[in-house]
Formats: C-alpha cells, sequence, structure tokens
C-alpha cells in the first residue's frame, strides 16, 4: 500500500510508490504489478485495471491511435470490471483530433424506451428500481464504439475487440475489490439464475487469488465483432436481451419482486449515438472543454471554475461554495436537450459568473442554495433567495474512466457505465453481459417542471465528466473520474489542485477530496476531514464522512499531463478502488 502525507493545502508527498497489484498475475518473480504513475513517450493510458490499460497499450503498440485504444480499453473492462461498464451500457467520450487541432464529444448514453411516461417510477422504491428490467435502458456503447472507430479510429471493431476477447477467455486474477463488489451484490445476483451461475460459483464470490473466466462474454464479443452493431441493434442479440428485459430469469423461490421492462427490439433499432460539440470554458488563460448536456459533467465543471475565476482567491471554502451554486443551477436547468432547453451557454457566461461569484462570502453559503437567473442579463449582485432543495436524488457510485493518447498526440478522455455497482443485476442468459439500470438517474417523481423527468426516448441526466484541457490549443491534461453525482466535484477538485493549489498532477488526484452538491452538509474522506475539518467548520461548513461502500473514498481518477517535448505522464489512483495502472509505451529512462 503507498503511504500519503497530507500536507498544506491538500499537498501530498509520497512515503512508498508501489501500489497493490488488483487483476495482476499471481505473486512471484514475473509478476506484474499495477503503477500509479507513468511518464514515457509514444503514447499513454491509464485506467482502474491492469489488464485494460495492457490492452489498450497493446492497441498503441500495434499502430493504432487514441480512439482505437480507447474503444479496445472500454472493451476490456466490460470483462475485469463488469459492474461498472460492458458493451450493454453506455458513456461519454470527449476526444483532441491532433490532425484537425479540434475537441468533439460522442454521446453513448442509453436511452429510455418509446414505452416511458414521466410518472413511471413514482411510488416505486428506488432498491426496487435498481434491480428490475424495468430501469434498463436503451444500450449505448456499442453504437458510441462503431461510431469512435469509424469517424476517428484506424481499425474496425473486430480488431479492436480482440484483446477484450482474449482476457475473457483466459481470465483475469480476482482481486479484493472484485471479489468485495461481488460480495455486496451477492443478495441479489443470487435472485437471478443467469446471473448466480457467472458470479456466484458454489453460491460463493470467488476468491480472492482465483482466475475468473467469462467464456460467454468472448463469444459474444468475437460474434458482435463478426455481424456489428446490427446485431445488436434489431439483430438476434437485441431480441436475447429485450427477452431477458421483459422476463427476468428470477430463480424460483425469490421472493425479491422483479418488475418487468418496457424495451422492444424498435427501441434497440431506433437507437443512435450522437456527435456533439463538446462545452468549453477559459479558466486561467487554459481552454478547458467537457461533455454537454444530456452530461451535467461539462456543464456543471465549467460553470465552478468560471465562479472561481471571478473572486479574488481561490481556497477550499471558495471550492465547496463554487461548487454548491454550480448544483444548483444544475438540478435546476440541465437536461437531455433534445427534451428540454437547457441554457448552456449562459450557464458558462462571464456575466452569469460574476452574478454567482457574489454570493460567496468569508462564510460558507446558506443551505440550500437557490438557482440563479441564466437570463442574460446580468448587472448588480441578486439578493440570496430562500429556497428549499429536494432531498438529493440517488447516482450509482460506480461507472470507470479511462484516458488514452498516441504518438500524434490525439487524447481521448471515456467515462464508461452501467450505473449501479452490478448494473440491474440481469445477466443475459448465455451472453455473459450485465444489463445496466440507467433509467434510475431519472428523476422518480413527481417534480413538475423538473428537467430529468421521464419521457420516451429520452436520455437520463448524467455527472460523466471527461474532461481535456487545452493550453495555446495543444493538451495539457485530461482526467475524469467515476463516482455518480461526484465524479463532477472529483474532476473539479483535481483541476483546482493542479491549476490553483500547485499540486503535481498526481498529487492532486492522490490528495483527500470533498464534495459538495448543494447539500446540507459536504462529503468529505477521513484524511480530509482531519487536515482541513476545523478550519472549515469554523467558517461555517458541516462536514460529515462519505457513505460506502467502498466507506471513505471518493471517486477513482485516471489522468494524463502532456510534460514537455513530447513526454507524457499517465496517472491513476493510489490506493482508491485498489488503485489504478498506468502504462507508456516508451518509458521514460
Amino acid at each position: 500500500m503507498r503511504s500519503v502525507v497530507v500536507t498544506s493545502l491538500g499537498l501530498v508527498t509520497f512515503a512508498a510508490f508501489l501500489a497493490p497489484p488488483a487483476h495482476a498475475a499471481p505473486a512471484g518473480p514475473a509478476a506484474e504489478v499495477k503503477r500509479p504513475v507513468a511518464e514515457g513517450y509514444g503514447g499513454a493510458v491509464a485506467t482502474v485495471d491492469l489488464d485494460a490499460s495492457k490492452a489498450a497499450l497493446s492497441v498503441l503498440r500495434q499502430g493504432g491511435n487514441a480512439m482505437d485504444a480507447a474503444v479496445a480499453g472500454a472493451a476490456a473492462l466490460g470483462v475485469t470490471e463488469p459492474y461498472s461498464a460492458g458493451l450493454a451500457g453506455g458513456g461519454f467520450i470527449v476526444y483532441y483530433d491532433a490532425r484537425t487541432r479540434k475537441v468533439t464529444t460522442i454521446d453513448g448514453r442509453e436511452t429510455a424506451p418509446r414505452a416511458m411516461t414521466s410518472t413511471v417510477f413514482e411510488g416505486i422504491p428506488f432498491d426496487e428500481a435498481v434491480t428490475s428490467g424495468l430501469s434498463v435502458g436503451v444500450p449505448g456503447s456499442v453504437a458510441q464504439w462503431d461510431m469512435a472507430l469509424r469517424r476517428y479510429g484506424t481499425m474496425p471493431l473486430r480488431q479492436a475487440l480482440r484483446p477484450a476477447i482474449e482476457i475473457a477467455e483466459k481470465g483475469f486474477v480476482v482481486d479484493q475489490t472484485f471479489h468485495d463488489q461481488t460480495q455486496q451484490n451477492a443478495g441479489r445476483f443470487a435472485d437471478f439464475t443467469s446471473t448466480a451461475s457467472l458470479y456466484l460459483p458454489g453460491g460463493q464470490p470467488p476468491p480472492v487469488g482465483s482466475v475468473f473466466r467469462n467464456p460467454d462474454l468472448a463469444r459474444t464479443y468475437r460474434e458482435l465483432g463478426i455481424r456489428g452493431p446490427a446485431w445488436l441493434y434489431g439483430g438476434a442479440l437485441g431480441r436475447e436481451i429485450v427477452a431477458t428485459v421483459k422476463k427476468p430469469p428470477v430463480r424460483q423461490g425469490a421472493t425479491r419482486k422483479v418488475r418487468t421492462g418496457l424495451m422492444e427490439v424498435s427501441d434497440l433499432r431506433a437507437y443512435r449515438a450522437l456527435e456533439r460539440p463538446p462545452t468549453k470554458v477559459t479558466y486561467k488563460g487554459l481552454d478547458v472543454y467537457g461533455m454537454a448536456p444530456p452530461s451535467s459533467g461539462g456543464s456543471t465543471v465549467g460553470e465552478a471554475l468560471k465562479i472561481l475565476e471571478a473572486l479574488p482567491k481561490v481556497g477550499l471554502h471558495e471550492y465547496l461554495d463554487a461548487s454548491r451554486l454550480a448544483f444548483a443551477d444544475r438540478n435546476a436547468y440541465v437536461g437531455d436537450p433534445a427534451y428540454v432547453d437547457v441554457p448552456l451557454d449562459q450557464l458558462l457566461s462571464d456575466g452569469f459568473a460574476k452574478e454567482r461569484a457574489c454570493l460567496i462570502g468569508p462564510r460558507a453559503m446558506a443551505h440550500p442554495a437557490a438557482p440563479g437567473s441564466p437570463d442574460g442579463s446580468y448587472s448588480s449582485c441578486p439578493t440570496p433567495q430562500a429556497t428549499s432543495a429536494p432531498e438529493e436524488k440517488k447516482e450509482g457510485p460506480e461507472t470507470t474512466h479511462l484516458v488514452v493518447t498516441d504518438r500524434w498526440g490525439d487524447v481521448a478522455a471515456y467515462n464508461i457505465t452501467i450505473e449501479q455497482t452490478g448494473g440491474s443485476g440481469i445477466v443475459v442468459p448465455g451472453r455473459g453481459i450485465l444489463l445496466n439500470n440507467e433509467l434510475t438517474d431519472f428523476t422518480f417523481g413527481p417534480a413538475p417542471g423538473d428537467p430529468n423527468l421521464p419521457a420516451p426516448g429520452k436520455r437520463p441526466r448524467s455527472s460523466m465528466a471527461p474532461t481535456i484541457v487545452l493550453k495555446d490549443g495543444r493538451p495539457l491534461l485530461a482526467v475524469g473520474s467515476p463516482g455518480g453525482a461526484t465524479i463532477i466535484t472529483t474532476v473539479l477538485q483535481i483541476l483546482v489542485n493542479r491549476l490553483d493549489f500547485g499540486m503535481s498532477l498526481p498529487e492532486a488526484v492522490a490528495a483527500p477530496r470533498a464534495s459538495q452538491r448543494n447539500t446540507a452538509a459536504t462529503q468529505t474522506e477521513p484524511a480530509f476531514t482531519e487536515r482541513y475539518g476545523a478550519e472549515l467548520t469554523a467558517l461555517g461548513h458541516t462536514l460529515t464522512d462519505v457513505p460506502g461502500p467502498p466507506a471513505g473514498e471518493i471517486g477513482a481518477a485516471t489522468g494524463l499531463e502532456f510534460l514537455r517535448n513530447g513526454l507524457v505522464q499517465a496517472v491513476a489512483e493510489p490506493a482508491r478502488r485498489g488503485g489504478g495502472s498506468a502504462l507508456v509505451v516508451s518509458p521514460r529512462r
């Protein structure tokens, strides 16, 4: 375990550099371990998992570009991190194309079936919705992979899937994180025959150190490579998914109430991945690009940065209240832009940022902060308005994030998800894939006027925030994280750590975290509370320990920084979620 010493302003020094192994070979002379930082040339990758990082790196070494490697890495994470990612999920890619020197994004967010209505989830307990066919959204990952490779990649899907197929066939070594996540889901996994047979062999989670194989998923990936995306979007695989959603394979004798889903093959046939313009703000002379709605990541990170830039100084107090204000506006205005009018330009404008920033004083703001009025008319500091805030909606704490760059300078930041840890808990029989429960990201209601209420074909609001920062038109940083709504605060805090507090990127990622999302109390990691609790409490902030599982952790970030003369630094977590894996094509000597 790497030990971390916290110093002023959250800076960290490293007493040891070796992270604990996970998904690595068994201990021995040739054993591989995950390392959280790597520097070198010719391309780099960082993920939460060694096997996935190696899969992406192998594509770079074969001459593939960053988009090829991002898809290969995502497919591999669908094998080794199946409770967070998979072909039955979705996600968002922010991509810098070195040839055109432009940033674009690809939206692979899941959609609601055409039979979905705004009241479908009303009166249903959240936990009951989580483990159900009703929560399964139309998968977007495969359409996203296809679009990404056709528009920006150099290899066909079948080639990008090969590393994942090999991992699924040969297996990977079970680490503590995989075992614990299986154990946490064992009760609901046991209620589905297909899920239990895969993830609870002999009725128990696979033990740490054992080799876990998923031959059904290997066959599914192989056939997908041969048949192409149409096999899912209207073909035989799609029909199998729909049949599972409409009649989940519930174990005889199970007492759990499992609601059936609304998805039809026509919903799959109608699905489209979308290329969208990114969000963009300038901060301290840098261009910060993120994911536009239906993700709230780019708008909320961007708004908070603009608020901070409008303040005379930036510290942890200012970081927390800027985040509070940005979340108030996120909740009021951000949803699927095909269904609601999102005032994105105004949310990211200098005028609106100044109007919001003037509300931040020397003491913590009163809870809850009211949303602002992004109407284009900004003159004087408004009087703070009394308001009430609904209970914070639950979001899945999982998801995963990868970053990759190639020898040409292309960069991909990619958030992938199936929502809750373990998604819906339902494995498609004979296919080895967990179905998502992404529709639980909608507001359950009743909530008249809420921009995130369900609707036919609508994409639920997301917090995923893959981010790329350019300096003078060239990549400087790329960063992202899992963590539900804490994704936004994790990315924001890493950027503030790096750009305002003078930390290196490894220090910025490792530093203890706090997450303020317009809630009465700010969630904090124990190390953050220990170091900053007294100071922030004296300013009126209320701090509370972040709930588990995993207890005491916020996020699991990955990032890249471009240092000098082609040298790239890949960075992953040193300890959170078992530590991550950073690799480079040609290590620095």
